[in-house]
């Protein structure tokens, strides 16, 4: 498997990110926040991530990005955790709800928590389906 975020794997369907946002289920990871979406997308790969760090907090745009690239790079060398496990393909935006800045060995551990908790939570929503 490659650890890379291509063009392909990142959520930029602006019709997408409305579908997820009002149908969408989340989990929580304190300071990070995953509303997901089991759908059908264009891509050949089993899911699509958006990341994003709200403005109303983090006022200045240089930190909003280096968030945004942590996020990103966290979740890129963790992804084969979701990839192992869904069969299904999902599309999911990954929000930092925190006022603080973690460094990036705190935002690594919490970004693999977050997707363990949503491999947890959609592996028992299939048990109920079955």
């Amino acid at each position: 498997m490659k650890y890379t975020l291509g063009k392909e794997e990142r959520l930029k369907s602006r019709k997408l990110i409305e579908r997820l946002y009002t149908e969408g289920n989340s989990v929580k990871k304190f300071p990070l926040r995953m509303v997901y979406l089991q759908i059908e997308h264009t891509s050949n790969f089993p899911a699509q991530v958006g990341v994003s760090v709200p403005k109303r907090i983090f006022k200045l745009a240089v930190k909003r990005n280096r968030l945004k690239r942590l996020l990103r790079e966290t979740y890129r060398l963790q992804k084969e955790i979701v990839y192992k496990n869904v069969d299904k393909p999902y599309v999911y935006m990954i929000s930092y709800i925190g006022k603080d800045e973690l460094k990036y060995e705190e935002l690594f551990v919490k970004m693999e928590e977050l997707l363990n908790n949503f491999i947890n939570k959609i592996k028992n929503k299939t048990d109920e389906n079955i």
